[in-house]
């Protein structure tokens, strides 16, 4: 292991010795990131939305974008490729969408309502001719109730969902547009797309070397006068473990880093390097696997384990980058209801309702997680998950088996159905999820979102949640919509779907030389704003 750390750091070091000259040229910002591949760069990336966040809308742009201005609240839609939208007040199902004037691909094509619809089909069409597999199975797992969509002229386009939504443009956001040229002048080969694709946003993509960086340039052209770039260059370095992150940090490497080990914190603040944390919507969890005859088909069961974890032992061995959590959404929250369970570490109550479903001392439970080595939201999943199996065993006589597997193969696995070999036995998965709206609630937890449709991998089902969601998707006011979701959260803390462990406080280190960060309350970045002392 400290071989393969030591060839991975040369490596690092050879790919920055042969950027000097540039370097020292322009302003370039070194981000390395938690994943272990550059990021899907056709416009539909993958690594889960640590790809979206650096290999997604800094290159490509979707109709709605997200506001990422404020720190003091979660972060909301702004127009984007669109410059207003709206729900059509003859059938709610349909919403129009009137595109921006005048906006270009970074190949210099337009961008117009035939670029939304070819784009549409790529990721919804099977029979396309630019039908993309990858990109369309993320896609129809985030946009779950995709209806149809239509060019109305040049420049409006309508999409409709399967049932009225309220929250839609929430689904839309994650739609980004590429330029049909840009795959044309590939031989329409999407792996040979991917080393020069084609978006409309801030940053363009220059350089591209799998496994090993992207690089990401000004868009000097871009639509938004006001917002083109202080940075000339992003320079992104997938570097998985957590450890060889921080020596990139501490050596100048890097300028930047994605989740630091917590350890590591007051030494770096004493050295004088940036350190950020700050609440965002997402939670950290052990997804239950309820089809079957898995243990968890009983809701004693699922209650049990919310009650058996030391939530706040692993908040001290995070260092305080993380707090505890009892339901979907923060306690905190607005939306997070009345529930009758308020989850606390009390081994004795877990036990009793574990012994009610059937496990006891003399036939304990087991089952089998499967966990990633690193990834995106993930934190640090080995030592957390070694920390959870030791504390369920001692706490409840719960025994717990780990597979291990990289960040994308959760992935797969996560819009796999229950016993496909990807899951080699596993009956429980650990990824982390965003819970910044109503959209991410009806995916993650609706009947119409079993994989791979979306991300209920745990085929949960509840009739209270399901009328719950109703009233978000008919809701006429924000008022009607705080209150229905308050009802559906309830819904997920009584008859939990998952076992809920931490909430993340994205902690990240920076050198003293970046400028301009803004931490918003987003899994995502404004990348326009930084700028290099």
């Amino acid at each position: 292991m400290k071989l393969l750390k030591r060839a991975a750091g040369l490596a690092l070091a050879a790919l920055l010795a042969s950027q000097v000259p540039a370097l020292a040229q322009q302003k370039v910002l070194r981000i390395a990131m938690t994943a272990s591949d550059v990021p899907i760069t056709t416009g539909a990336p993958n690594n889960g939305f640590e790809g979206m966040r650096f290999l997604g809308y800094p290159v490509f742009e979707g109709l709605v974008l997200w506001d990422l201005t404020h720190t003091d609240r979660l972060a909301t839609l702004r127009p984007g490729l669109a410059e207003r939208y709206e729900q059509d007040p003859a059938d709610p199902k349909r919403w129009i969408f009137h595109l921006r004037r005048g906006v270009k691909f970074h190949d210099g094509t337009d961008f117009n309502a035939d670029a939304v619809i070819w784009n549409l089909d790529r990721l919804f069409k099977n029979d396309s001719p630019q039908f993309e597999p990858q990109g369309s199975g993320t896609a129809r797992a985030r946009v779950t109730i995709m209806g149809g969509y239509q060019k109305i002229d040049d420049h409006t386009v309508a999409i409709s969902s399967t049932r009225p939504a309220s929250y839609f443009p929430y689904m839309v956001v994650y739609l980004l547009m590429t330029s049909p040229q840009s795959w044309e002048a590939a031989g329409r080969d999407w792996s040979r797309t991917a080393a020069a694709p084609a978006g409309t946003g801030p940053f363009r993509l220059t350089r591209f070397v799998p496994r090993q960086s992207a690089e990401l340039s000004k868009n000097e052209g871009y639509w938004d006068r006001a917002r083109v770039p202080k940075l000339d260059r992003i320079l992104l370095l997938p570097i998985p473990d957590a450890n060889a992150r921080l020596a990139a940090l501490r050596s100048g490497q890097v300028d930047w880093v994605e989740v630091p080990p917590p350890d590591s914190l007051p030494s770096l603040r004493q050295a004088g390097f940036n350190v950020t944390t700050g609440s965002y919507p997402h939670i950290w969890p052990w997804f239950l696997q309820q089809a079957g005859t898995t243990p968890f088909s009983d809701v004693r069961t699922r209650q049990g384990l919310n009650y058996c974890v030391d939530r706040a032992g692993l908040v001290q061995l995070l260092n305080g980058t993380a707090e505890p959590s009892v339901g979907w959404l923060k306690a905190t929250d607005p939306a997070f209801g009345t529930p009758t369970h308020r989850y606390t570490f009390d081994p004795a109550r877990g036990r009793a309702l574990l012994a009610e479903a059937g496990y006891t001392a003399a036939n304990p439970l087991r089952f089998k997680v499967m966990i990633s080595t690193s990834g995106s939201g993930q934190m640090l999943p080995l030592p957390m998950n070694e920390f959870l199996q030791q504390n369920l065993k001692e706490a409840c006589g719960v025994q717990v088996e780990f597979e291990v597997a990289e960040w994308n193969t959760l992935l797969t696995a996560t819009r796999s159905p229950p016993g496909a070999p990807v899951l080699n036995g596993s009956v429980s998965l650990n990824p982390s999820s965003p819970s910044s709206d109503a959209s991410i609630m009806v995916r993650y937890f609706t009947r119409g979102a079993f994989a791979p449709n979306g991300f209920n991998w745990q085929q949960w089902t509840d009739p209270g949640f399901d009328t719950a969601i109703a009233a978000v998707e008919a809701a006429k006011t924000p008022a009607e919509a705080q209150t229905a979701l308050a009802a559906a959260h309830t819904r997920l803390v009584d008859n939990p779907p998952w076992l809920y462990i931490v909430h993340d406080l994205n902690p990240r280190a920076m050198s003293r030389r970046v400028r301009g960060f803004i931490g918003a309350q987003s899994w995502f970045l404004d990348l326009v704003q930084l700028d290099l002392q």
